[in-house]
């Protein structure tokens, strides 16, 4: 422990530096995809000059305009408070395979980011046993919410259903020409 740690302070002082590295790959993976469009379009959560408002502000859009040509709308909010917890590993690699392109060493970090996390619940002063996290981003990271952007975009795909995402919420809107008797 010496040789890699003369002092205490220098220990303490180094463990910021996993935080600066997430920090460096989560805006470099930003950068990336937006300078090759590949974000997904109607995502306002966690992306620069987006927010609830915007993204609640396209959907009273999408309205209006509905409404001006005559149409039904039809408005469905989903809640994803807890999705952060469910994004499958392996398929989230995959789509940043794929679906963006990204390149064998960055698949490999961030495997390794999401690999070997554990979770222990305490109750009542007792601790449970220690359990893998086979799922999930890990919760106040930086790169989180990135990964989970990007598990999530293929909703832009789903029946080719307009979409808005702002954070947990995430709003679908049809529209539909009606015909009254």
């Amino acid at each position: 422990m010496g040789a890699i740690c003369p002092t205490t302070d220098l220990c303490l002082n180094l463990s910021f530096m996993p935080k600066v590295a997430e920090r460096v790959v989560t805006e470099q993976l930003n950068e990336y995809l937006l300078t090759n469009d590949l974000m997904p379009r109607y995502q306002s959560a966690y992306r620069k000059k987006h927010s609830t408002e915007t993204a609640l502000l396209r959907v009273w859009s999408d309205m209006l305009n509905a409404a001006d040509t005559r149409q039904v709308t039809l408005l469905s909010l989903l809640d994803l408070s807890a999705a952060f917890d469910c994004v499958d590993h392996e398929l989230v690699l995959q789509r940043l395979e794929h679906g963006f392109g990204s390149a064998d060493v960055v698949l490999r970090w961030i495997h390794s980011f999401l690999s070997d996390r554990t979770q222990q619940v305490a109750y009542g002063g007792q601790l449970s046993t220690t359990r893998p996290l086979l799922f999930g981003v890990p919760q106040g990271s930086v790169l989180g919410p990135l990964l989970y952007i990007l598990y999530a975009a293929e909703l832009e795909h789903v029946h080719a259903i307009p979409y808005s995402m702002s954070c947990v919420y995430t709003s679908m809107l049809m529209t539909a020409n009606f015909t009254f008797m």
